[in-house]
């Protein structure tokens, strides 16, 4: 099984809060900047002054968490609950406007785990399935977790890492 934790953090450097999440103790955003990095290469190549370090930047901060505010009673699935086509938004876009840049997941529950799978970028449905999870969660673990987010003061995620950018 899987380790989820659910947390909320300071967004656009004001009161509003957004939903972020950590599988196995790593930040989904960055799960998600490694598991695009090679499918942004061809969009990116050529495309920066500094390319290493701009081309880093845009993957590493491509999403933000989910707004607190803009997400249902039932964020994430949690009861079977479904997005748009049988997926559910688990993570958005920087710009603070949440389905801008969704990355989306399958969000399947039985009365002892949550599953998600079939991580996609909607705005770039040539990438298909995204080499992401899948990922199985203890259903009263992911449960108590989603009831009791941590509330932290400011964005986990840190600066790119050396070796990001294409």
């Amino acid at each position: 099984m899987n380790g989820i934790e659910f947390f909320h953090y300071p967004c656009d450097g004001g009161p509003s809060l957004a939903w972020g999440l950590r599988v196995d103790g790593v930040d989904l955003r960055a799960r998600t900047a490694w598991a695009t990095r090679e499918l942004w290469q061809p969009e990116l190549e050529d495309q920066f002054e500094d390319q290493e370090r701009e081309s880093a930047e845009l993957i590493w901060r491509q999403h933000d968490g989910l707004g607190v505010l803009d997400l249902p009673e039932d964020p994430f699935g949690r009861a079977g609950a479904r997005g748009t086509a049988g997926r559910v938004p688990v993570l958005g876009c920087s710009c603070g406007i949440g389905r801008c840049w969704a990355l989306t997941a399958r969000v399947e529950s039985t009365p002892l785990t949550v599953t998600w799978s079939s991580f996609r970028q909607p705005e770039r449905e040539q990438w298909g399935e995204l080499p992401l999870g899948p990922f199985v969660f203890a259903r009263t673990a992911y449960e108590t977790a989603l009831r009791s987010p941590a509330l932290l003061t400011a964005d986990p995620l840190g600066p790119a890492p050396a070796g990001l950018g294409v």
